[in-house]
Formats: C-alpha cells, sequence, structure tokens
C-alpha cells in the first residue's frame, strides 16, 4: 500500500514539482494539497495522511502554528522545508521543537533542477519517516541485547565504571535536535568535562543550533571552530558540512574533510579521533538517527576499553543509529533518552 502524502505550501510551483516528484515513485502517493496551515489542519483531519510536508511561510496560518495544532488534534509525522537563511534554520529549530519529526533545506534550484539530488533525499526521507519504528512518541521498549544493561529511573544497580573519563561525545541525526536539548539543558555549569557533539545538519543551520542550545542550557554551547581548546562545561558542536577531530589532547581540528564520507560531520570520524589522546577515557553516547553512522567510530572506541551507551530505541524518532551499535554488540548501556543526562551526571 502505498505511503499517504498531504502536500502544504503556498506556491503552487512547489506543490506541483513535489507532488512530481514524489508520485514518479510508485510507493508513494499524494493524497491532497494544502496552501495554507489553516487548510492543512482540515485536511489532515479529512485525508489521513501517513506524512505531511510542510512550508513555514503561508497566508492564514504559518507552518509552526500548523505543526503545533496537527500534533495536538492529528498526531501525524511532519517533514518541514525550510530555506537556507538564519531565518530558515530557526524556524526549522522552532518547527521540530512544535513536533516535526524532520527537514530538508528548501530552494526553487533544488527543487526544479532535473537532476537534483534532493528528489532522491526526499522520497528517501518520506519512505524512511512512515516506517513502523519511527517513534511519535514512544511505544512499549524493544527487546534489548543481554550484554547491554537498560538503565531505568529509579535503577538501584546502574553500571560502574573504573575509568576516569574526561570528555563526552554524543552523535545522532534525525530527532537529534530535540533530544540533544533535552540531554544538555539538564546539565549543571559546572559539568567537568568538555563534550562533543556531532548533529548531522546543514552548516547554515549549525550556528543557529548552537546559539539556541546556548541561550538555553547552563552549561556553554558554541559552533566548534579550528583550533579550539577544550574547557570542562561546554559543549563544541560540529559545523555543518565540515569534519570535527581532535588534534591533540584537548585540541580541535575543523576541516572539510574527504569527499568520501557521506556525512558532514562524520560521527564515526569524531569517535575515532578521540582513541589516540583519550583512549578509555570517552563516554561516547549515540542518539536518536537515521542510518548507522557511529557505529564504526564506537567500535574503535571499545577496542580500547571507552564506554558507549545508545539511546533506547522506543524513546528515538528513528533508531537506526542506536539501533547499529546495539547490534553491533558494543553499548555497554542502553539509555531512554529522559535518563541520559543523569546517567552522564552520575559516571563523569
Amino acid at each position: 500500500m502505498p505511503v499517504k502524502v498531504l502536500i502544504v505550501d503556498d506556491s503552487s510551483f512547489f506543490r506541483n514539482q513535489i507532488k512530481a516528484i514524489l508520485e514518479a515513485n510508485p510507493q508513494i502517493k499524494v493524497v491532497g494539497e494544502a496552501s495554507n496551515g489553516r487548510e492543512a489542519i482540515d485536511k489532515t483531519k479529512l485525508l489521513k495522511p501517513d506524512i505531511i510536508t510542510m512550508d513555514y511561510e503561508m497566508p492564514l496560518m504559518d507552518g509552526i502554528t500548523s505543526v503545533r495544532h496537527i500534533m495536538n488534534e492529528t498526531p501525524t509525522p511532519i517533514l518541514m522545508f525550510s530555506s537556507l537563511t538564519l531565518k530558515g534554520a530557526r524556524v526549522t529549530l522552532d518547527a521540530l521543537e512544535a513536533g516535526a519529526v524532520d527537514f530538508l533545506p528548501k530552494s526553487y534550484e533544488k527543487v526544479s533542477g532535473s537532476n537534483s539530488s534532493l528528489r532522491q533525499i526526499l522520497v528517501q526521507k518520506i519512505l524512511t519517516l512512515t516506517k513502523p519504528a519511527v517513534k511519535m512518541p514512544s511505544a512499549a521498549p524493544a527487546n534489548l541485547q543481554e550484554k547491554a544493561s537498560v538503565v531505568k529511573p529509579k535503577s538501584a544497580k546502574a553500571k560502574t565504571y573504573a575509568q576516569r573519563f574526561e570528555i563526552v561525545m554524543i552523535g545522532t541525526s534525525t530527532g537529534g535536535p530535540v533530544a540533544l536539548q533535552k540531554v544538555l539543558t539538564q546539565l549543571p555549569a559546572n559539568y567537568p568535562v568538555p563534550i562533543l557533539l556531532i548533529q548531522h545538519m546543514p552548516g547554515t543551520f549549525t550556528g543557529a543550533f548552537a546559539e539556541r542550545l546556548n541561550n538555553l542550557c547552563n552549561i556553554s554551547v558554541q559552533e566548534a571552530k579550528d583550533g579550539d581548546s577544550l574547557k570542562p562545561g561546554t559543549a563544541y558542536l560540529a559545523p555543518g558540512g565540515q569534519q570535527m577531530i581532535l588534534s591533540q589532547k584537548g585540541k580541535l581540528k575543523v576541516m572539510a574533510g574527504e569527499e568520501r564520507l557521506n556525512y558532514k560531520p562524520s560521527v564515526d570520524l569524531t569517535f575515532g579521533s578521540a582513541v589516540k589522546y583519550y583512549g578509555r577515557n570517552v563516554l561516547a553516547i549515540v542518539l536518536t538517527g537515521m542510518g548507522a553512522d557511529g557505529r564504526e567510530g564506537a567500535r574503535l572506541l571499545k577496542s580500547v576499553g571507552a564506554a558507549v551507551w545508545a539511546q533506547e530505541g522506543s524513546t528515538c524518532v528513528i533508531d537506526g543509529m542506536p539501533s547499529a551499535v546495539v547490534k553491533a554488540n558494543l553499548a555497554d548501556e542502553i539509555i531512554p533518552l529522559e535518563d541520559v543526562s543523569q546517567r552522564m551526571k552520575s559516571v563523569v
């Protein structure tokens, strides 16, 4: 049965282009269109789509307000289209906080281009975000591997570690902005070690995201720059479109990286760079996300005795990345999102 899509955009050009892209795939069917947020709410109730593509700037009601209403009244996965501008980045973050599950940058050139990579990415996201595994909110916990310990809120026998952690690294993708906000806002200003954040996100978005986190958190959060010296109580967000690695203990290198790497930034690359300088004294955490980025970096860290945690699947938007770590038998603990920050405080 094809995936049912509702397209919401005030531009008939964009609606027609998106429809043509989606309906070229036999697994997808566009069941309706809306030209404003108010109409989107009504058509969601009437048509019951599997997923909605949502513009932001529209007459009568904007996209974020519409997302809030839909998620309250008829919860449905929503994919936002946002412009590659600072305003677009801030709007996207607001939309994700309102309940949208993911976003795509939007431009006339990309949507109208005959060989645009956006076409492939859009179809892939639509199909992935409508799989039963996508959580909106959490469902019953999945069957977890035996070697990993599932930490529950009032667990009396939480795992203990012999090493002294000197750095925390967190990798994430789809669902990550909201997950990182939930984790980092619960940490104290005097958190004793630096934190590296690797979030799959375009370069025009990471500056706004770091700014938002810094305003919300007790710890300091900044977009990483080449040559940064790491400080306790500070989180460094890898810039979108670039790679962030450790060049020595306590020192960051930000660079373009190799074209062959699928992700910029790459969780695998950042995780792997810590092996030489921090060895077993690394706590690496893989949160919600599509794909398997982070698994091979976690494997390298485990080979030197570092600790690796994975977010518990039922609390992920998409548990691809955490699940890849768990299935590879690399997770020391599998932790519900709401308990990650408490565990970070208790072991570091």
